[in-house]
């Protein structure tokens, strides 16, 4: 089947956060009208599997309480066991609103105020939150870039030092890793789990955007290599179904998932809507060649992005992308450019503001490890990806 993901769909007043959230600074190219390439939301239909679910679900004129029935289970487990090799127990399974939720389950079940969670910096910007919400510190191991390897990699020095200390309990994990596009490798991932076990650090593995591979690379599951890992997962990325509030914690451990059962009943984050299990079963079920079209559309946006770039905007530096749709790009010689060279957050208002092309700056990632860096959604229609770098390779420097 034939998917267009080259078309042009109208977000604007659909209360869509990443086009009806206006930022402030617009005014300046209020003409030319915006092209949001920020929050982490797909400008594709979705599936045609997931539409029709969704259509058959609404026809039913009763939208009350949900009963998460057990076919949702057997979605998950055949899901991860075809694609992921990874075999699941049923009672492994929690479900809840979202990733992030699960995120703040997991440390609150785990931790004691005032203890420290361990991440990979610069990374995702709830990381940060979800720690100090929970009273928790946190620890950071800045990722240095190889460029024998030409890609991010962790300071295992640092990685052991900060497991060591006492007050490290629990090493927060994103993989595929946003915002710099790497996905771990088992080998990476057996020697993160070897540290942890070492020092009795728990491991909580976000893996939301672990089917969005590109070619050549091979995403896996912390859950494979490490038996005591709590995995938080949603198909809610790769599918594009972030706003019907899905998500599931995945633990073998029982005395751990009654720990974190608890957790989300003090949180309150125990009940889903009607249409989110809906949409799980027919992407996990019936949407994988979708998925498969998808990433290789992506691929193509990443390399039409890097050949742009090298040829129009030659003091940007665009990072490698193995996994996700958000593109890490060096801007420090472009930063250093500019006549203020105030550092990303300014430079990313400015390419706003002039351009109306809408950036995330590298500092919500980490204030000292993303200075320097803008990230890029680069899920969209190619015309609008192309229309977005033209305007700023015609920015006045």
């Amino acid at each position: 089947m034939n998917y267009n993901f080259d078309e042009l769909i109208e977000r604007k007043n659909t209360g869509c956060v990443k086009w009806d959230e206006c930022p402030t600074t617009l005014p300046d190219a209020s003409a030319l009208g915006l092209i949001p390439l920020w929050v982490a939301d797909m400008d594709f239909a979705v599936a045609p599997a997931i539409q029709e679910a969704i259509r058959q679900r609404a026809q039913h004129p009763v939208f009350g309480y949900t009963y998460v029935q057990d076919d949702y289970y057997d979605a998950i487990i055949s899901w991860y066991e075809r694609r992921h090799s990874w075999k699941i127990e049923r009672e492994w399974i929690l479900y809840t609103t979202g990733v992030v939720p699960a995120m703040s389950i997991a440390i609150k079940a785990l931790t004691m105020p005032g203890e420290k969670v361990l991440i990979l910096s610069p990374d995702y910007n709830c990381f940060f939150s979800s720690v100090k919400n929970n009273g928790c510190e946190v620890a950071e191991c800045v990722l240095r870039f190889s460029r024998s390897n030409n890609r991010f990699e962790v300071d295992w020095e640092t990685f052991e030092a900060l497991c060591a200390d006492e007050k490290t309990t629990v090493f927060l994990l994103c993989n595929p890793h946003n915002p710099t596009g790497r996905i771990w490798t088992r080998e990476e991932l057996q020697r993160m789990t070897d540290i942890c076990h070492c020092y009795h650090v728990r491991i909580v593995s976000d893996e939301i955007h672990c089917e969005l591979t590109m070619p050549g690379h091979v995403f896996t599951s912390l859950g494979v290599v490490d038996p005591e890992a709590i995995i938080l997962t949603s198909p809610s990325k790769s599918f594009n179904i972030a706003g019907l509030m899905m998500a599931n914690i995945i633990c073998r451990d029982a005395a751990t998932r009654r720990r974190l059962n608890r957790a989300i009943n003090i949180n309150e984050v125990c009940d889903v809507n009607p249409f989110g299990p809906v949409a799980v079963k027919a992407a996990y079920n019936n949407s994988e060649e979708w998925l498969d079209a998808l990433n290789l559309y992506l691929y193509d946006n990443y390399r039409a992005l890097c050949d742009y770039v090298a040829e129009n905007i030659p003091l940007w530096n665009v990072m490698p992308l193995e996994g996700t749709y958000l593109v890490w790009v060096n801007v420090s010689a472009a930063i250093m450019s500019e006549t203020s060279a105030s550092g990303v957050a300014a430079y990313c208002d400015r390419i706003l503001r002039e351009t109306g092309v809408w950036l995330n700056p590298g500092t919500m990632y980490g204030p000292q490890s993303g200075e320097g860096y803008l990230r890029i959604n680069i899920a969209c229609p190619r015309s609008r990806l192309m229309e977005a770098l033209e305007r700023i390779k015609n920015m006045k420097i």
